[in-house]
């Protein structure tokens, strides 16, 4: 069993991000509800302990606090900007509201490296998120960083190896957080580099066998990475037993359900059925324009048409899904989980609470670039395993806006454009996901000698490496030029193109 290092998740949307670091240095990380007894960490021989942080306040009447068992342990603990404040809370040091929010880019000053800042610099630009902050340290501990507003940016207990940070070393707008990880996981920790995808590909196939048995899977394919990667690892565990399901929901890219049929029967021998479903979907969405109702009457009607091609492909008990750790927690609502709700993934909370086939999810604690590596060591080829991402709602999420018919062709013609152009250019592989919005606004344009009064597409082009955080690419500007100018000159209905800025965080990288 692989070493192990225990994220407590006190409800911060980077906790899956802190997993994710960690994992990047190849050791295994386990995501625990914050209110997990010290005793089942020890049970399960957890070497290490990041405290996430949150949204919350440690003043708040219904505050997630963890068992004070697990500064018992005897093992190292980092506490990030909310678990910074609970030591203060928790081992007798004191917390303040601060005066102002500190969110967004401060600079630390490092005083005393120790083990947590070994080999950094003294100086490094670091992102805040947080209201609360720490004015009087616990017993044991000594600041080794300051910054602007806090004079207890980083703090350390050496004696029984407790570190605090009050900023977050995951997001890639901090310098050099990868390397903060590494000195906690190695240098504090003493762990070991032991995990790696060939080694969750044997697990998941062992543990699919065992849940599946002799049953039949039926699997939503929709020929994006993370539908594509799931079939193939669930076929590899049980062949025939998988059955895929291509639904033709309407909300397709250009050419997409040729390319689909193509691919997965000729090269996958996988049994695929083709279902168009197209009428049903636009009839269901017709005059529905808010973002979340949109994605659940896709969620569910997904769920009725596998339902339904049950009845022409043979009784299935497992229905097979591609939902990933991005997919988790952008899902989580408020309640047990002290997370804020995003936004509901249809894989998540689109889902019928009634449903009559069980779920197989063989990917939901994987990333993304994850993902990728298995689809890789699976024999996929480049053209899937580094296809960019597209949301399982489709261009259901990219209209904005009420859908219809004549919206969906506009936007197909220019993000045939754009993948083009961005194909031709190289640019493709380089960023992460590349896509069009159609905007539900009009804007005067001129065609020629004539007044144009029609529709604005806006591009959206990020960087990233999970999803949970990206920027917006610096495409060359001929590039931009040259996309734009065949936008509005190709598709008709289009009078002007806009670029989108915005990084993640504060916005999303879907625009719905």
């Amino acid at each position: 069993m692989a070493q192990t290092i225990a994220v407590l998740d006190f409800g911060s949307q980077y906790t899956q991000v802190i997993a994710r670091r960690i994992r990047e240095c190849q050791v295994y990380s386990k995501i625990y509800h914050y209110s997990t007894p010290a005793e089942t960490l020890r049970a399960e021989g957890v070497i290490g302990i990041v405290l996430s942080g949150g949204p919350n306040s440690v003043f708040s009447r219904r505050a997630p606090i963890p068992d004070p068992g697990i500064y018992e342990l005897g093992v190292p603990v980092l506490g990030i900007c909310y678990g910074i404040q609970l030591f203060g809370f928790q081992l007798g040091g004191r917390v303040s509201k601060s005066t102002h929010r500190e969110f967004g880019h401060g600079n630390l000053r490092v005083m005393h490296p120790g083990r947590l800042f070994a080999g950094l610099p003294k100086k490094l630009r670091v992102w805040n998120s947080h209201g609360d902050r720490l004015i009087r340290l616990p017993p044991g501990f000594k600041p080794i960083g300051v910054t602007e507003n806090s004079e207890y940016a980083a703090i350390e207990d050496q004696k029984r190896n407790f570190y605090g940070i009050q900023f977050h070393p995951e997001v890639f707008h901090t310098e050099r957080g990868i390397d903060i990880y590494r000195n906690f996981i190695f240098g504090v920790c003493g762990a070991r580099r032991n995990w790696t995808m060939r080694s969750f590909i044997d697990r998941a196939i062992a543990a699919i066998r065992i849940r599946v048995g002799k049953s039949r899977v039926i699997l939503g394919l929709s020929g994006g990475v993370d539908s594509s990667v799931a079939a193939a690892l669930i076929h590899r565990a049980i062949g025939k037993q998988l059955t895929c399901v291509f639904v033709d929901n309407g909300l397709l890219r250009q050419g997409e359900r040729e390319q689909v049929e193509t691919l997965y029967k000729k090269h996958f021998r996988i049994d695929v059925r083709v279902v168009d479903a197209s009428a049903l979907f636009l009839r269901r969405l017709r005059g529905v324009s808010e973002p979340e109702a949109k994605r659940r009457i896709i969620g569910q009607t997904f769920i009725k048409v596998f339902e339904d091609s049950l009845k022409h492909i043979g009784h299935a008990e497992f229905l097979g899904q591609g939902t990933l750790y991005p997919d988790v927690i952008e899902s989580v609502a408020i309640g047990d989980n002290p997370a804020a709700l995003i936004k509901t993934h249809h894989n998540v909370g689109g889902l019928p609470a009634r449903m009559k086939l069980k779920l197989l999810e063989p990917l939901r604690e994987l990333f993304k670039d994850e993902v990728r590596l298995v689809g890789a060591k699976l024999g996929l080829p480049r053209e899937v395993v580094w296809r960019q991402p597209f949301p399982g709602p489709g261009l259901g999420v990219r209209v904005l806006g009420e859908i219809s018919r004549d919206r969906l062709e506009i936007l197909r013609g220019a993000d045939t454009i754009l993948q083009e152009e961005m194909m031709a250019s190289g640019w493709y592989w380089k960023v992460w996901q590349s896509f069009c919005v159609f905007l539900p606004v009009k804007s005067v344009g001129v065609v020629g000698d004539e007044r144009n009064y029609a529709w604005v597409i806006g591009i959206r082009v990020v960087e990233s490496i999970d999803a949970m955080t990206a920027d917006w690419t610096r495409l060359p500007p001929d590039l931009l030029q040259r996309i734009s100018s065949r936008i509005t000159n190709e598709v008709r209905g289009v009078s002007r193109v806009v670029y989108d800025v915005s990084s993640k965080p504060p916005a999303t990288i879907e625009w719905e």
